[in-house]
């Protein structure tokens, strides 16, 4: 690390050695024990500039703080037939795990229909997800490789303003695969607006992406919809816990027992139904006009 990075680093650590005691303690759950790296994070969102970094890093543990999201692992999606119809609506799983030990997250972008439930049900699911990452498969990882593991790879992907804002810099790489054709001009458009550390991470795969990610990935980490040869990544291409999107896929199975565990440990109270409402932060502005151009180009 440079000695320019590691001075924002000790400056913004500083900064954040005096924060009340309410943040401090959502800010454990978010560095995990991994400082360094988290702060490294924010400023890497905000170029370095440790005054911003600060700022979007405080934005971040408020935020948490007035909607409760240390919490969140503790308030499961009931009864099951919910949560399943979230996760047939909303794909995203966790395939396996890179050769460098970074867990792969699938994401369906253009099969997710986010049309059975309501909106509260996906946001929640979606910061669950997030909170299982970092609180207990990314320290699982770090663990089991023995150095820390912070980050994660993604495929076919779009980011989310809860992430950017909240999670920022937590995907290593988007390989983005299974690309419409109508893709090819958008993305054409859309990269030179994007800041030049996101272009970076950003790979556009031809087809299903199969021989490339076997480069990083064994097979057995490969999401369904690239086990195969071509293009395509059918919601019903693989069944059962073959397909990492599946409620019966381990990962979700997981997920949701932990879910259910924390809940019974937090409090001896029957589990209530219904949703988590949380708050959405405003988008960029930088993000609002990339919108606007993908609308534009689609309209062409």
């Amino acid at each position: 690390m440079e000695v320019r990075s590691e001075e924002a680093i000790r400056q913004l650590q500083a900064l954040m050695d005096h924060v009340e005691e309410r943040l401090m303690c959502t800010f454990q759950n978010v560095h995990q024990g991994y400082l360094a790296e988290t702060l490294e994070r924010f400023l890497k969102a905000r170029d370095w500039n440790v005054s911003k970094a600060y700022n979007m890093l405080l934005d971040c543990l408020n935020w948490r703080v007035d909607n409760e999201i240390d919490m969140m692992l503790t308030k499961p999606i009931i009864p099951v037939d919910v949560y399943r119809a979230v996760r047939d609506s909303q794909l995203i799983g966790l395939s396996g795990y890179s050769r460098e030990g970074l867990p792969v997250f699938a994401i369906g972008v253009g099969l997710s229909t986010f049309d059975k439930a309501s909106v509260n049900y996906y946001v929640q699911s979606h910061i669950q997800i997030n909170e299982y990452r970092d609180r207990v498969i990314l320290p699982s990882a770090s663990k089991k490789y023995g150095r820390p593991i912070t980050t994660c790879v993604k495929l076919l992907t779009i980011i989310s303003t809860i992430d950017d804002l909240n999670y920022p810099e937590k995907t290593n790489t988007y390989f983005i695969v299974n690309a419409p054709y109508i893709f090819s001009s958008c993305w054409k458009v859309v990269k030179p607006l994007l800041q030049e550390r996101t272009r970076k991470k950003i790979q556009v795969l031809s087809g299903s992406g199969r021989d490339e990610l076997l480069k990083i990935m064994d097979y057995s980490s490969l999401p369904h919809f690239c086990k195969r040869e071509g293009s395509g990544s059918s919601r019903h291409s693989s069944d059962g816990d073959e397909n990492c999107y599946s409620l019966d896929h381990p990962f979700h199975q997981q997920l949701y027992n932990y879910i259910k565990q924390q809940a019974v440990q937090e409090s001896s109270r029957p589990i209530k139904q219904g949703s988590v409402h949380v708050s959405l932060p405003e988008p960029p502005a930088d993000g609002a006009e990339i919108v606007k151009t993908i609308e534009l180009e689609l309209h062409k």
